[in-house]
């Protein structure tokens, strides 16, 4: 179930679940029915719905209730909510809405008619949007943009399915945006079933050539379909009556005989055409060209489906091309958008990659112009900035179906109507022939799926029609969508191997937006092992580790180098963790590129049929010429100015963590645990230890506690069989344990590892073994995301520790007070791997490079105290296991408190204040650790290293 977003710049709306929300909006109306007292009842009605069905968090400074307006005499207005522009008259559940009351001025006026008198005499700024009148058993809803048009009812007793229609309270782009993703995801719906219907009829469905044909006809029908219900083909039901006329088994080439016309010019056509042919218009752009299109025998069931299903039930002309090109294609060919990690960009992120990119700055420049008071400078001024507009070039080196284009396209098109909307009011005559400056011509895509850039370029069709209709209501003239004149060019090709000058070229300094493809290297396909090897980072040492869309970095860079162009990609965090960032970002900083803004990692919700969830960044960058700005957004879109921003997405110097095999400061080493690689034969659970003593009882005193990160984290022993120390008279009279090092030795035999067959010589040996012989700390490698601080623990050497956790013998309670603390998390978060979206806790990167305080002896005291209160409060609930104590929801409130008043004392220690953000400590330590590499300059690096007081 997807989420509906509403507006949260004021910070007191939270995002609500749909699901959640219909619940809500259903308890809302059991709670209401047979109410409505105008005067006792109106404000608890209005502050109970904003605050359970919408989310508003203090509704009591949203909604201004009673607010005065002088008429012949001072009345009240019964609410107002300024921040989305709606005045609400409320009456009580007795009244018709419809009905004029008279008035204490003798006047009849219906409660919408008294809203708006009463809203003629607020200030301009206030004046609303909406008009909202209410009995508490419906609510009549006025768009005062379109004032000729009836007003929208909504029933109380239908809000449980129809309160988005209310979502403009708190939202004033949310109850659109939500139409257009339920209509185009039921579009996508739609078309899934044609799609799926018309596979069935081909003769060889799974042949490449047919499942090209399929595609492009799916893509056809939608035109034809959108085409339909635009009005461009004449009338509403043109196509659908058009194959109406024909029976099944004629359909297939009455198709055909169409898609000639459609790309034949008026001129050129036969013409004894029939009539009804003879109306369709002339398309143009090469949707309809290629001749060679396989189209299979329609049965009457297919028929059906188009013609009633698609055509007469559903209006095609309200669909989002944004949404629906993307859905369209996931539903269309899943397999092969799953192999490129190619998943649809929500509209609401591909405005995270465009709006600081260049948008932000267009609005601001545009608010600036209409702000003016000089008539004669603010033509000359919109008219500049409709050139300007006009000039922009944008390229989308990952294109897929075309969403991060097709959006832009109508953002730059809707600027460019409120721009000629200006023209307008100050008496400038517009050209009809010269009106549209955003043309498609201006966008490229690169996209090595044949099927998707027809997906793409049909969706920036729709997008040109749909502006052009809306462009038709500023000016009032008419403005022909077909023949389409131009065209964006989307060029089916590998990115990664072909040239982008190719396509456009550097000097049009195009700005590079898009969301690649995301594929560890691990999951790489032979292709895309060769598109990084061979065609981008040849002869870069480690590149084989990085991320695929790390190409797409490299490219663009490359690409933009001597020109104005400005990127942004959304991209997989695993690039700035772990050993990525100094792999690819040190390299990229030397070709001179800077990064402009960035997004720190946030959910990234696919809003696509098969959704997704990942964790991404966001990337905007230039290479080389000046630079203006530098903002860094945090995870819920707050945004700060910063003085640098590297790899690691924080204001800090260009350096990167690289590997260390030494800590940079004097403290313990940490160490990898035991690794048998025994196929498991030595390890036991509690019961299979149980029952192989009953068979075994000889080989009890081999048995060790054994503990992982999983056995850590969720407080249970699993034993091991540690043979190490057996001789071998001990051993020959042991059978059961015979079976199992014959099982290991086997087991080490198949391996392809040729150190794992040498191995085998010495089955009761480990291939790691490391048991030290004091108390040690431990720390699991792998850690859910979701905890604000790994679970650490200490052990004594009687229990051995598996490999998947770090050891740390000689580990003393100010270290464990130290790992533990908020700063240490902080820098584990920002420069660890990951496995999946959990940390990945690694001895060379995050404990290793760490840079350790020098406190004074109070503050080591205090670190200490605080350390060990952390203990106590863990002993005192032995029940929980460190799963429960640290999990984000149960962790008590004693543990907090605790680590709470350790993080405090450890921030003290390095001086820095204890309200610093994550991203200010990560950049103090950044700082801290560039100081201690520098002091490990090649003259210096036999001193001993810097000493942990």
């Amino acid at each position: 179930m997807m989420d509906f977003h509403f507006d949260l710049r004021s910070g007191r709306i939270r995002a609500v679940n749909a699901t959640e929300q219909k619940q809500a909006a259903r308890l809302f109306a059991e709670t209401w029915k047979n109410r409505g007292h105008e005067r006792a009842e109106s404000q608890p009605f209005w502050l109970s719905l904003l605050r359970n069905v919408f989310g508003v968090t203090t509704p009591e400074s949203f909604i201004e209730f009673e607010t005065p307006v002088q008429l012949e005499h001072t009345s009240f207005i019964d609410g107002i909510i300024a921040e989305t522009n709606v005045v609400i008259e409320q009456k009580g559940v007795d009244k018709d809405l419809r009905k004029p009351e008279r008035q204490s001025d003798g006047s009849l006026l219906t409660p919408f008619e008294q809203a708006k008198r009463y809203s003629e005499s607020l200030k301009y700024s206030r004046r609303p949007r909406w008009i909202v009148t209410c009995n508490f058993r419906s609510f009549l809803v006025y768009d005062m943009d379109k004032p000729d048009e009836a007003p929208q009812e909504i029933l109380l007793g239908n809000l449980e399915h129809e309160y988005w229609r209310l979502s403009f309270l708190v939202d004033r782009e949310g109850v659109h945006i939500q139409k257009e993703v339920a209509l185009s995801l039921e579009a996508g719906r739609i078309i899934g079933k044609v799609h799926g219907a018309l596979k069935q009829r081909y003769v060889n469905p799974d042949n490449p050539e047919s499942q090209r044909s399929l595609g492009m006809l799916c893509v056809r029908l939608v035109f034809c379909l959108f085409a339909e219900d635009a009005g461009l083909f004449g009338t509403h039901s043109s196509f659908g009556d058009y194959l109406a006329r024909f029976p099944a088994d004629v359909v297939r080439n009455a198709l055909k005989t169409l898609f000639e016309v459609l790309d034949t010019p008026v001129a050129e056509r036969d013409p004894y055409l029939g009539e009804i042919l003879r109306s369709f218009p002339y398309v143009n752009g090469g949707l309809f060209h290629d001749r060679d299109v396989e189209i299979p025998d329609f049965t009457e069931e297919l028929k059906s489906i188009i013609v009633h299903d698609a055509s007469e039930t559903f209006d095609w002309s309200q669909i989002s091309p944004t949404i629906f090109g993307a859905v369209f294609d996931s539903t269309l060919a899943p397999r092969e958008r799953h192999e490129t990690a190619g998943y649809y960009t929500s509209v609401e992120n591909i405005h995270r990659v465009i709006d600081p990119l260049f948008l932000d700055k267009l609005n601001d420049r545009l608010a600036r112009i209409l702000d003016g008071r000089d008539r004669r400078q603010k033509t000359k001024s919109l008219e500049a900035f409709l050139e300007e507009l006009g000039n922009l070039c944008f390229l989308d080196p990952a294109a897929g179906s075309g969403n991060f284009l097709t959006e832009t396209f109508l953002s730059l098109r809707r600027l460019e109507n409120r721009a000629l909307s200006a023209l307008l009011k100050e008496g400038v005559q517009i050209d009809h022939d010269n009106a549209i400056h955003v043309r498609l011509d201006n966008f490229f895509g690169i996209e090595n799926n044949p099927f998707a850039c027809a997906v793409a370029r049909a969706s920036l069709w729709i997008a040109q029609c749909q502006m052009l209709e809306e462009t038709e209501g500023i000016i009032h003239q008419n403005l022909d969508c077909l023949p389409l004149h131009t065209s964006a060019s989307i060029v089916f090709a590998n990115a990664l191997r072909i040239d982008w000058n190719k396509v456009v070229p550097s000097d049009r300094n195009p700005f590079i937006v898009g969301n690649p493809p995301f594929v560890g290297s691990k999951y790489w396909t032979a292709e895309q092992a060769k598109d990084m090897r061979e065609y981008v980072f040849s002869g870069i040492k480690h590149a084989g580790t990085l991320d695929y869309v790390a190409a797409w970095y490299w490219k663009a860079v490359d690409y933009m180098k001597g020109t104005k162009s400005r990127a942004a990609f959304v991209s997989t965090n695993s690039i700035v963790q772990g050993e990525q960032p100094g792999i690819l970002f040190d390299p990229l900083f030397e070709k001179g590129m800077t990064i402009d803004f960035a997004w720190r990692p946030f959910r990234w919700n696919s809003e696509s049929l098969g959704a997704v969830t990942v964790s991404c960044v966001i990337i905007g960058f230039h290479v080389d010429h000046p630079d203006d700005f530098r903002i860094l957004f945090d995870s819920n879109g707050r945004s700060e100015t910063v003085r640098n921003l590297n790899a690691y997405l924080v204001d800090g110097p260009n350096l990167t963590i690289k590997n260390r095999s030494k800590p940079i400061c004097n403290i313990p080493q940490s160490k990898i645990g035991n690794k048998p690689i025994d196929g498991g034969n030595y390890l036991f659970s509690e019961e299979e230890k149980t029952a192989f003593l009953k068979k075994e009882p000889g080989a009890e005193k081999f048995f060790m506690p054994w503990v992982g990160g999983d056995e850590l984290i969720y407080g249970y022993y699993r034993h091991c069989l540690f043979l190490a120390n057996a001789t071998p008279k001990e051993i020959k009279s042991l059978p059961e344990v015979r079976k199992r090092i014959a099982a290991v030795k086997a087991y080490r035999l198949e391996s392809s590892d040729a150190g794992t067959r040498r191995l085998a010589e010495q089955p009761t040996r480990f291939h790691v073994t490391n048991i030290p012989t004091v108390r040690s700390l431990v720390i699991p490698e792998v850690s859910s995301e979701g905890r604000a601080y790994i679970p650490m623990a200490f052990f004594d050497s009687s229990v051995l520790c598996s490999n998947l956790v770090k050891v740390i013998p000689d580990a003393t309670i100010y270290h464990f007070g130290v790992l533990t603390s908020s700063t240490h998390m902080a820098w584990m978060r920002a420069v660890c791997g990951r496995r999946e979206m959990r940390y990945r806790y690694s001895t060379r990167i995050v404990y290793n490079n760490f840079p350790w305080p020098s406190p004074t002896s109070e503050q080591r005291k205090r670190i200490e105290e605080t350390a060990q209160a952390i203990l106590d409060v863990r002993a005192a609930h032995p029940e929980s296991t460190l799963d429960a104590l640290y999990d984000p929801v149960s962790m008590p409130y004693d543990l907090l408190k605790a680590h709470r008043a350790n993080d405090e004392a450890v921030l003290s220690a390095y001086a820095l204040d204890k309200d610093l953000s994550e991203v200010k400590i990560v950049s103090a330590m950044l700082s801290l650790y560039q100081m201690l590499a520098e002091t490990e300059a090649p003259e210096r690096r036999r001193r001993p290293r810097r000493t942990c007081r």
